[in-house]
């Protein structure tokens, strides 16, 4: 086993310790068996307990090469650091992490999305989107309840993805380009929630009709 497995590991264990070698080979041998094998090799992990370990295939990888991802997001940033800086800061260094640690292994990431992008994998792709989106806002403070608990991940969500799409082609000096698409993307999130938020003030004491109807049915005694 590799020093960075127990000597008895679990399936979980495993996963986040192949996880991040199969994307190391998945750039050239695809998100396979053989991309698999070769990191079951190099971790000193029997093949059979890294199959049983990515049972459903290429999209376990995936799954686990992203949760990977988050975390090495959240060691770059720590709440101490984040503590420090503005909301907005906040949402483009946790994207930037992402792109950070993902840029080794950028076609091991277009292909990750191209099998994600598959009819019977949206759903599984769909909600790793939201899964990324969630953590950032909850790293960067937010503790919405509401329907702004939704509105912001699926915003946030979008970004990342367009941003993504860029990054894997952005062959400029220090990805660049990608850092000022993500930067009016952000401008753009953060100009809509101002006006949302200047909204709501606006109308929270107005008559609802909704409102108007429950005091009907349930009178205050």
């Amino acid at each position: 086993m590799t020093d960075a497995l127990p000597q008895d590991p679990t399936l979980d264990e495993v996963r986040d310790a192949l996880a991040p070698l199969i994307a190391a080979n998945a750039a050239f041998d695809g998100w396979g068996d053989a991309a698999r094998d070769a990191a079951a090799d190099a971790a000193q992990v029997d093949r059979d307990i890294a199959l049983l370990a990515f049972s459903d295939g290429p999209v376990d990888m995936i799954d686990a090469w992203f949760a990977s991802v988050d975390r090495a997001m959240l060691a770059a940033l720590p709440p101490e650091t984040l503590a420090t800086m503005k909301v907005r800061a906040k949402i483009s260094g946790l994207i930037e992490a992402r792109l950070a640690v993902t840029a080794p292994n950028r076609e091991a990431l277009r292909r990750a999305l191209a099998i994600l992008s598959l009819p019977q994998n949206i759903v599984r792709g769909a909600k790793l989107g939201w899964r990324a989106a969630d953590l950032m806002w909850r790293a960067a403070g937010d503790t919405a309840t509401d329907y702004n608990h939704y509105t912001k991940r699926t915003m946030l969500a979008g970004v990342y993805a367009a941003t993504l799409t860029v990054f894997l082609d952005d062959d400029s000096a220090g990805h660049a380009d990608t850092s000022a698409f993500l930067s009016r993307r952000i401008d753009g999130i953060m100009r809509f929630e101002k006006a949302k938020a200047g909204f709501l003030a606006r109308t929270q004491h107005r008559p609802s009709l909704s409102r108007f109807i429950g005091r009907l049915r349930y009178p205050v005694v």
